[in-house]
C-alpha cells in the first residue's frame, strides 16, 4: 500500500478571470473549488495510475469537512484526522493567462493531534509499504518533524519519498529516504546558489548525505534522475504549451513511485514521472489516465 501524508492540506479556490485590475471590482468568469495540497495531488495522480493508496493528514473545522467531502467526492481514499478546531486553510488561484497563487497559512495541529497521527502512522506502515512525504510543514510543527516519522519508521522496510525543503528536508535525509524530489529552485535554496543548468553535483551532494535517490524536476528544461546506482538519468519534456504549473512536481512523484512499483527499473520510472509532470503541466487539471498515455508514448 502506498500512502501519503499531507500535513498542511487547502481546499484551493480557482478563478477564472479575464483580466485583473488593482482597485476595481474584478469578476471571475468560472470557479471551482478543489481539494488541495502536495500528498494529495501525489494520492489523485496515483489513482490515475491505478496503484492503490490513502491518503493521511490534517482536516479541521468546517472547511476540512469540506476538504474529505471533495476527497471522496474525487475518489481518493482517506483517513484523515479529523479536529473541531481551527481550520483547513483556503488557497486562491487566479487564471488571468497568468498563475497567481495565494496561499494562506493553514491549520497548526497542536502536540495532542502530532501524538494521534504518529500512533496512525505506527500502526498503519508494514514492511512493503511506502509513505509519502509531502509539503511544507505547518506554523508550530517543528522541522524536524518528518525526520522524526522516519525515526519511528525505521525498524521496518518501508520505502519512504520526501518532497520538502529547507530544513525539514536537510533533517530527512539521516534516515536515507528511498527517493527526495527537490526542484532546481529547491536545490540552489538548499545549497545558497542558483542552480539553472548542472543539478548532477548537488544530487550527488544529497546522496552521499544520505537519500537513495534523488529526482530533480526542471521545469521546461526536464527531469533528472541520480539513483542509488550512481547511474545518472535526464529525461526532456514532451512537447506542449504550459498551461498549469500547480501539481507538477507532485505529478512527477507519483509518476516516478508508480513506474518503480510496476518494473522496478529507474529509467522506465524517470520516463512515466515526466510524462505525469506534462500531463499536467499541459492541462488546466492534474495528469490524466489518458494524458499521461500520451506524453508516454
Amino acid at each position: 500500500m502506498v500512502y501519503t501524508l499531507t500535513l498542511n492540506p487547502a481546499l484551493d479556490y480557482v478563478m477564472q478571470v479575464k483580466s485583473l485590475g488593482f482597485g476595481e471590482i474584478n469578476r471571475a468568469e468560472e470557479t471551482e473549488l478543489r481539494c488541495g495540497g502536495k500528498g494529495i495531488n501525489v494520492s489523485a495522480v496515483l489513482n490515475e495510475l491505478g496503484v492503490d493508496n490513502t491518503a493521511l493528514g490534517f482536516a479541521a473545522g468546517f472547511t476540512g469537512s469540506e476538504l474529505l467531502r471533495l476527497l471522496s467526492e474525487s475518489g481518493i481514499k482517506n483517513d484523515f484526522i479529523f479536529t473541531e478546531n481551527g481550520a483547513t486553510r483556503i488557497n486562491v488561484k487566479i487564471r488571468t493567462g497568468q498563475e497567481l497563487d495565494i496561499n494562506a497559512g493553514g491549520f497548526s495541529p497542536d502536540e495532542g493531534n502530532m501524538k494521534t497521527l504518529f500512533e496512525k502512522l505506527d500502526s498503519l506502515i508494514k514492511n512493503g509499504d511506502w509513505l509519502v512525504l509531502s509539503g511544507s510543514l505547518p506554523k508550530g510543527v517543528s522541522a524536524s518533524a518528518y525526520a522524526d516519522i522516519m525515526k519511528m519508521l525505521s525498524d521496518r522496510d518501508a520505502k519512504i519519498a520526501v518532497d520538502t525543503e529547507g530544513d525539514a528536508l536537510l533533517e530527512a535525509l539521516e534516515y536515507s529516504p528511498f527517493v527526495i524530489k527537490p526542484n532546481h529552485i529547491e536545490l540552489g535554496e538548499l545549497f545558497g546558489k542558483t542552480v539553472d543548468g548542472d543539478v548532477i553535483p548537488y544530487a550527488n551532494e544529497l546522496r552521499s548525505r544520505g537519500a537513495k535517490n534523488v529526482l530533480v524536476s526542471m521545469a521546461e528544461r526536464g527531469a533528472v534522475l541520480v539513483d542509488e546506482n550512481d547511474r545518472t538519468y535526464k529525461s526532456e519534456n514532451a512537447e506542449g504549451e504550459l498551461v498549469n504549473s500547480v501539481g507538477c512536481g507532485d505529478s512527477m512523484l507519483a509518476g516516478f513511485i508508480a513506474g518503480y512499483i510496476k518494473t522496478g527499473d529507474y529509467e522506465n520510472a524517470l520516463r512515466l514521472a515526466t510524462a505525469c509532470g506534462n500531463a499536467t503541466a499541459y492541462s488546466e487539471t492534474l495528469a490524466t489516465k489518458d494524458e499521461i498515455e500520451k506524453y508516454y508514448k
